[in-house]
Order: structure tokens, then C-alpha cells, then sequence
């Protein structure tokens, strides 16, 4: 069915635009700066850097990795990026997760300035955030979410929305987002997770799913109305004896019994996993341009 919505090809529309505004940046002499801190030796972490690494590199968005051992204390951590706070040549700082116990996430992300918090963490871009504010960053994976529906041609407004999961990461920022009164949003947001009683009854009547809950295709097609926009955010590992490695990666949905089903759906991989790095590119693109008092 070519019902997918293909994140990889409007990641790369997004990183082509994107190519414009940076030239126009480094013809005023500022190039873009991104910092990428990493504690530990995570597998997955080291992955990731890696991806936007790679992707910094095809933009020309100048990069710089910082790896620290597993034993850095919190203290230390926040010497890091106090200075990198101050290095006129960032324009942006992620922090990747998750970072070894007992350092705390919370106060780590408060650390980062507002203006380099590319990741969009920060409390100050929180309120941001559900202020309606357009002058802070938003997270990147729920608004590579956002901007997949609107260059999908999926209608936000007025949609029934159902949002599997309530972290501070995706299911948060994502009904922040489509719940405010503007473009791309406008609609009627349920917040699903643990706790809610009878989740299949949520979905059956939505028009549009979130699926960001963590738990192995957890959204079945007995849970789902025909024609529904399913979105899949989950990256989970499952057994798998055909694999070289013992496992695969699977979403939070059951990819061949909702497809036939919806009208539009999220590959996985494929879908939301290209376009959460393409959003940190744009909000670092943004980071340098209100660093240049460049109007984007």
C-alpha cells in the first residue's frame, strides 16, 4: 500500500532548505556551531551522536564531540558546559541521554543556556512551549512529528489526537503542541499512558495516533478506526533467531496489521527517526540565526 509517510525523503526536503539559510549565514561570517556531550560509552548513545555527527557534517554545521568517562561527577559535567556556554563559536549544546546515575538529567538540562538548548529541554523553552511562544525551541522528535503531518497534507485542526505515552521527551511536548491555537495544531488532545482505563476505546476514536509509549508494538489493528494517521515513535529491541545479532528493532506499533487499515502511516524505521535529527539541524540553524540577529 503506498500509504507511508516517508521520513527519510522530507528530512531530506527540510536539510535541502536548510542549505540556504546556512550559506546565507556563513556569507555574514557566523557558521553554525553545535556541541555534542556524551558520558559514558552507551551503545546507542555513541549510535546516535554519531547519526547527527554525520548529519552536521553533509550541512556544514561545524561540530564538536565531547566524551566523558562513565565515573564524571555532576560537577564536573557542569564545568563542561559552562563552558561551552560561553563559547561565542556554539550556537547550540546537546546533552545526549541518558547520562550515568547519579548525575541529574533535570539539573544538567537547566544548565544549558535557553538560547543554545537546541534540544529544547530547558525550562525556559518548556513554558515556551506550552505559552504558545514561538521564540523558544521545541523538542525535536514531536516536532519532527508535527511537520511530518503538515507535509503529509494530514488536517490538525479539529482532529481527534491520541498521544501514547506522557514523557517529558515526545508525549508531553506533542500534546503542547497540537492542543495550541495555530497553524498546524488545533486539535482535541487525549494524553494516554499507564494509567488510563480502557487505552483501545481512546484510539478507536482517533483520527490521529501518537505512539510513543516504549512498549513493543504495543498499538494493534483491533485498536484502530480505518483510515487513522498513525504516527510510530517507538524504538524498541526484540528477540529475533533470524538476526546475525539475536534481535531487531521493532516500534510501538503493530506495523503489518495496521497498515492495511490506516490512511496514513509511519514506517519504523523510516518515519519519525530521520526527521527528530533533521529538527535539531533547524533549530541550530535558528540558534545561530538569532545569534546573528538574522530574521529566518
Amino acid at each position: 500500500m503506498n500509504n507511508l509517510i516517508d521520513g527519510r525523503a522530507v528530512a531530506a526536503q527540510l536539510q535541502g532548505e536548510l542549505a540556504g539559510r546556512i550559506a546565507a549565514l556563513k556569507a555574514q561570517g557566523v557558521a553554525p556551531g553545535l556541541a555534542f556531550v556524551r558520558v559514558g560509552e552507551d551503545p546507542a548513545s555513541k549510535v546516535y551522536v554519531g547519526r547527527k555527527e554525520k548529519a552536521c557534517a553533509e550541512l556544514g554545521i561545524v561540530s564538536e564531540t565531547h566524551v566523558l568517562p562513565a565515573a564524571t561527577s555532576e560537577a564536573e559535567l557542569l564545568r563542561l558546559i559552562g563552558e561551552l556556554n560561553a563559547a561565542t563559536h556554539l550556537h547550540g549544546i546537546l546533552i545526549q541521554a541518558p547520562l550515568p546515575k547519579p548525575i541529574r538529567e533535570s539539573v544538567i538540562y537547566s544548565s544549558v543556556r535557553p538560547d543554545k538548548d537546541v534540544d529544547g529541554f530547558h525550562p525556559v523553552n518548556v513554558g515556551k512551549l506550552m505559552l504558545g511562544d514561538s521564540t523558544g525551541f521545541r523538542p525535536c522528535t514531536p516536532a519532527g512529528v508535527v511537520e511530518l503531518l503538515v507535509r503529509s497534507g494530514v488536517k490538525t485542526e479539529g482532529a481527534e489526537v491520541v498521544i501514547l505515552g506522557r514523557g517529558n521527551i515526545v508525549g508531553k511536548p506533542m500534546a503542547a503542541m497540537l492542543c495550541q491555537k495555530g497553524r498546524a495544531a488545533n486539535s482535541t488532545v487525549t494524553l494516554c499512558h499507564s494509567a488510563t482505563r480502557d487505552i483501545a476505546a481512546h484510539c478507536r476514536r482517533a483520527d490521529i495516533i501518537v505512539a510513543a509509549m516504549g512498549v513493543a508494538e504495543f498499538l494493534k489493528a483491533d485498536m484502530v478506526k480505518p483510515g487513522v494517521v498513525v504516527m510510530d515513535v517507538g524504538v524498541n529491541r526484540v528477540p529475533d533467531a533470524t538476526s546475525k545479532t539475536g534481535t531487531r528493532l521493532v516500534g510501538d506499533v503493530d506495523f503489518k496489521g495496521i497498515q492495511p487499515i490506516a490512511g496514513r502511516i509511519t514506517p519504523n524505521p523510516g518515519g519519525v527517526g530521520p526527521m527528530t535529527i533533521a529538527m535539531l539541524m533547524q533549530n541550530t540553524v535558528h540558534a545561530a540565526e538569532q545569534a546573528a540577529k538574522v530574521t529566518a
